[in-house]
């Protein structure tokens, strides 16, 4: 284990970036004018968790169809101080008169809430949980206006749009178009922007103000808030000002496990994170046992992803089947995490073959959703990740506001026998999980990699890059990654620059693999990485990595 700058490493795989360095404070997000609202606020004296909530809001303004405050955000806060982790769980619930049988008797829907559907909105849980999270963990220093401040800027003065970012845009223009005319999210001929456009969106930076001004009573009533009812009212959802009124963040334990001394925390349930500890706990007990050494095998050979890809499969049967709100039910993360339980699990595994029936139950992922992580001065760090689930959500645009509403709800069961069945007031189980490392109780890693399902499998493989291959923040980015496409037929989808004679070898173990370039590669998820390390004299240095999948930058200095 090492913690040391060692800036000459090889780097295994062709990288267009090299690791950004500094030594007083590193924010990385999706969007590069994202990161320098981060920083800004870092050099008017905010901490992580103030820099974060900025980092946020400008990419509510930037990327509209992955993140804003119509959508959700979990948290998680490293306090120097202390040398403690703490989670924000900022997810909204169920309205209260949305019922499984309500479902089924007056919509029609039997198995499962219709990807965009107005049912899928639950209550909007991000502006709580900006408010909540510079509330418990900031500075103290800022007021919410001036942390909000680059955000509104961006929407009233206009960006241009990021070269990577407007694919995505475009893809999901339609939706808008279909159920959200004339809104601010398109330009005014009903068209998403090209790469480079200027967007401007002063009914976000109006809504911003409001949230800015009042607090979580500038959103969850008011104006805001009758906008919201009012347009999922006009969609035939239930959403009440009672849901809205009531809504509420939670501060949760994080849970964790300790991988061969890195201690990797992650939110607790709703949150899924809990498979990427579970897959690890696997991995270690396989090496332990002798049925598998990273020391001597290559990186991405057959052998090495067969290993990580059954381990996330066996994690994945586990999570799917306990994670729920934990206010509606138990979940046994204990005995999930212990070490009966991975041996048993270790036990399943065969190196030869896969267990291609794993993908049983599992619902749909998606990729629409940010990461970022900030570093202060002062040694906190704050890892965020806020999300609409799919691109631009359900597509509905509350009149006025410059938001869309996400459909975090359709990952509900609609099984009343399943631990994440539908009820009212319930929250659903959720793919986003921000990620913190700790080495002896300080802060190693700050990380994250966005993309529903994908996000616990890339938490696994990137970090192995960096503890066990000794590659770099960006390099562990760069490198092509796998993700089983849960959503379908649990085929595995492998990015262009794996060796052919890996993709081989997954086939003749019963893989199903399917190839992905281009902007195919968006399955892969968009990463950002920030390590602590130290030099030959001890100087404390910041390390970061931003995904080039994305429009990505790492700021630091």
């Amino acid at each position: 284990m090492t913690s040391t700058v060692n800036i000459n490493q090889a780097v295994p795989y062709i990288s267009r970036r090299s690791s950004v360095l500094g030594r007083h404070y590193m924010v990385a997000s999706t969007q590069p004018l994202a990161s320098q609202a981060g920083t800004r606020i870092l050099e008017q004296g905010g901490n992580a968790a103030d820099a974060a909530i900025a980092v946020a809001a400008a990419l509510g303004v930037t990327e509209p169809f992955s993140t804003g405050l119509g959508g959700d955000c979990f948290c998680l806060f490293y306090r120097a101080q202390d040398s403690s982790v703490h989670g924000l769980n900022g997810s909204g619930r169920a309205p209260e008169q949305l019922t499984i049988e309500r479902l089924q008797a007056e919509f029609g829907i039997q198995d499962k809430i219709p990807t965009h559907s107005v049912h899928g909105v639950t209550v909007p849980g991000a502006a709580a949980g900006w408010v909540d999270t510079i509330e418990y963990f900031g500075s103290g220093k800022l007021q919410l206006k001036d942390i909000l401040a680059p955000a509104i800027e961006l929407a009233e003065d206009g960006f241009p749009v990021g070269e990577l970012t407007a694919p995505f845009w475009q893809e999901d223009a339609g939706l808008l178009r279909e159920k959200s005319n004339g809104c601010p999210l398109l330009l005014d001929d009903g068209q998403a922007p090209q790469a480079g456009q200027v967007m401007r969106n002063k009914e976000l930076a109006q809504t911003m103000r409001l949230l800015a001004q009042h607090g979580k009573q500038g959103f969850y009533q008011g104006p805001v808030a009758d906008a919201i009812v009012k347009s999922v009212a006009e969609h035939g959802g239930l959403l009440s000002h009672a849901d809205l009124q009531s809504h509420y963040s939670t501060r949760d334990t994080a849970i964790s496990y300790d991988y061969r001394g890195y201690r990797l925390y992650e939110c607790a349930p709703n949150g899924g994170g809990l498979a990427a500890l579970i897959a690890l706990g696997i991995l270690d007990v396989l090496e332990e046992k002798g049925a598998l050494s990273l020391n001597t095998i290559k990186h991405n050979s057959a052998e090495y992803l067969h290993a990580l890809i059954e381990a996330l499969r066996l994690a994945f049967i586990d999570t799917w089947h306990y994670v729920c709100d934990p206010e509606f039910g138990k979940v046994p993360i204990e005995r999930l995490l212990s070490r009966e339980h991975l041996e048993a699990r270790a036990r399943q595994f065969d190196p030869s073959r896969a267990a291609v029936d794993a993908k049983a139950g599992v619902p749909l992922g998606s990729s629409d959703t940010v990461y970022f992580s900030v570093v202060d001065p002062e040694g906190n760090a704050c890892s965020f990740v806020n999300s609409l689930f799919h691109g631009f959500g359900s597509g509905i645009v509350p009149h006025g506001c410059g938001f869309a509403l996400h459909d975090r709800g359709c990952l509900f069961s609609l099984d009343p026998t399943h631990a994440n069945c539908l009820k009212p007031k319930k929250r659903p189980y959720h793919t986003i999980i921000p990620a913190i490392v700790t080495v002896d109780n300080a802060l190693s890693i700050c990380y994250g990699i966005m993309g529903g399902y994908n996000q616990p499998q890339a938490h696994v493989q990137v970090l192995l890059n960096m503890v066990r291959f000794g590659m770099s923040a960006q390099a562990s980015l760069d490198v092509p990654r796998f993700c089983i496409q849960i959503d379908s037929d649990g085929s595995v989808a492998v990015e262009d620059g794996v060796e052919n004679s890996a993709m081989q070898g997954l086939q003749a173990r019963g893989h199903h693999v399917v190839w992905k370039t281009g902007l195919q590669r968006s399955v892969l998820g968009r990463g950002q990485v920030i390590r602590v390390l130290t030099d030959a004299q001890g100087n404390r240095v910041l390390e970061a990595g931003s995904d080039p999948r994305s429009d990505g930058q790492a700021i630091g200095r």
